[in-house]
């Protein structure tokens, strides 16, 4: 059994200490995944009820970057000051975001919060991943994929349908107090679990890495988020947004290559397999972003479903999510390879891809669920051969850093697509709006009250938001209900129509991974040898 006195030189867990590690990452995973996944069956009512459908992408977006940029602290002081304290660090700061979330009295709030949570969230997403690394080698971390995406499966099941649950019967605000359980029996888990490290080194914080990296990135997702909206992508805002940020992120880059502890290890990107699998990883990011982020949307605005069985559905997703990754680490750890089964798994994704660009206002629910079957099971399994191959090539005394440097580019893909994304949704729904739009209710749009005027798909996220139009619209007359009718149907349309092109870009990307699966380089991958190079000091 596990001591929490327990003190050691290294991060490496062995013996019975083995199971009571594994057990506190499985619990940190499953209640850093079931969050985002209840979180995001609810925004939409959120949206709603805070009135920021503008700002839809950057409740995602604000919790994303900040994520990103605290990755590879978290990564690079864990090799050296052992997991532990940031764990407890993250899983703090993690629970003082959910609670401002709950009390949120508007969007932006809500955003400023989110980013809080990102901050803490960072550190569940990086320790887990090299603390798997600390219990098994790599040849035998194919094994354990299966048990590790059936808890990020299993979350992912019950997120949806607990959030659905709490949001219809409870209250949105809840779907961020219900972290604040898991998050004390994760910590209570991290005490008794993981080891404390003594070292004789000592690494200082990239804060000024850090903060030009901030500073290189927000202009570059504000450019993101306006171009095509706001802005056109030839004016000069646009084109200011993206210079700037370009250019901090050049200095940056020239900054960390004299620094002795930099915020990102620049010489990991001249390893072939890192450098493509981290360009792989980022397009498997883009492609999936659209069914993750925007097929709540669909399904609660298009479909007509309710926020609880929205929910349910993404179930096969994940579902197959689980299958995909038991899949690739049976096989990993049987052939000690992984490249064939990428281009497996990357010929699932474009499938489901294509599949999910032909939805469209008449598709049904069993066509959903068997475009999600399809998906979930490519990206269930291209993810775990990413984190094991490179894991495999790279000193274990470098194990958090490799992490975080992965978990963070992987991040940034996230961090880029949420705007994208977000914007193509808005500019997608306002130009299919226009030529959908009736013109006996475009005229009306133009003189009617504030519920008329400010038309967007938040009419149809929830009940009380349809009945509140619809009493508008019953105000005009015996033509109301008619043309209420109308406009629900072109709402749903352009919202279609808005999503269908997310899927096209994901399609996209979907297509460069299989390319690039062919370009991996593949090492045998290594068992206790792994481990034994570092003692020897050949690492």
């Amino acid at each position: 059994m596990a001591s929490k006195t327990n003190i050691q030189t290294t991060n490496q867990i062995t013996g019975k200490q083995k199971g009571w590690a594994l057990a506190t990452v499985l619990m940190t995973m499953f209640f850093a995944s079931m969050n985002q996944t209840v979180v995001s069956t609810a925004i939409p009512t959120i949206i709603s009820d805070l009135e920021g459908f503008e700002l839809y992408s950057w409740i995602f977006s604000a919790f994303m970057i900040t994520s990103a940029i605290s990755v590879p602290i978290y990564g690079k002081l864990s090799d050296v000051y052992g997991r532990r304290p940031f764990y407890i660090f993250g899983l703090l700061v993690f629970a003082i975001g959910s609670v401002l979330s709950g009390f949120s009295q508007s969007i932006e709030w809500l955003i400023i919060a989110r980013a809080i949570q990102g901050i803490g969230a960072g550190a569940m997403m990086s320790m887990p991943r090299a603390t798997i690394g600390d219990i098994f080698n790599p040849k035998e971390r194919g094994r354990w994929m299966g048990v590790i995406g059936a808890v990020f499966g299993v979350s992912s099941i019950l997120g949806p349908t607990i959030g659905g649950w709490i949001t219809e019967n409870i209250g949105w605000e809840w779907v961020f107090f219900v972290n604040l359980p898991f998050a004390v029996l994760a910590l209570i888990g991290v005490f008794y679990a993981l080891p404390k490290v003594k070292t004789e080194q000592r690494t200082k914080v990239d804060w000024i890495g850090s903060i030009l990296l901030t500073i290189g990135l927000l202009p570059i997702m504000f450019g993101f988020t306006w171009a095509g909206d706001k802005y056109a992508w030839s004016d000069w805002q646009t084109i200011t947004l993206f210079g700037s940020g370009l250019i901090v992120l050049v200095f940056f880059m020239l900054y960390e290559r004299k620094r002795k502890d930099p915020v990102i290890e620049v010489s990991f990107f001249q390893n072939k397999l890192f450098a493509i699998t981290l360009i792989l990883a980022v397009f498997v990011t883009m492609a999936m972003f659209g069914a993750l982020m925007f097929l709540p949307l669909y399904i609660q605005g298009v479909l007509g479903m309710s926020v609880q069985n929205s929910g349910l559905v993404m179930a096969p997703m994940m579902i197959s999510f689980i299958a995909g990754s038991v899949i690739a680490g049976q096989y990993m750890t049987r052939t000690g390879k992984y490249k064939m089964i990428a281009h497996i798994s990357a010929v699932f994704m474009v499938v489901g891809l294509i599949l999910f660009s032909l939805v469209d206002v008449d598709t049904t629910y069993p066509t959903v669920i068997l475009d999600m079957v399809i998906l979930g099971i490519g990206i269930g399994s291209l993810m775990p051969i990413f984190n094991v191959s490179v894991q495999n090539i790279f000193p274990y005394k470098q194990m958090g850093s490799v992490n975080a440097t992965q978990q963070f580019v992987r991040s940034l893909g996230g961090v880029i697509a949420a705007p994208i994304f977000g914007s193509l949704l808005n500019s997608g729904f306002s130009d299919k709006m226009k030529e959908t739009m009736p013109s006996e209710l475009a005229n009306l749009q133009q003189s009617a009250g504030t519920e008329l005027a400010n038309m967007n798909p938040q009419a149809l996220l929830t009940q009380e938001a349809q009945q509140g139009l619809q009493e508008a619209f019953a105000k005009m007359g015996d033509k109301g209900i008619e043309l209420f009718e109308q406009f629900l149907h072109a709402v749903k349309v352009s919202l279609s129509s808005g999503i269908h092109s997310l899927f096209i870009v994901g399609l996209g990307f979907a297509i460069l991974t299989l390319i690039g699966t062919f370009f991996m380089p593949e090492h045998d991958l290594q068992g206790d040898e792994y481990y034994e190079k570092e003692a020897d000091g050949k690492a």
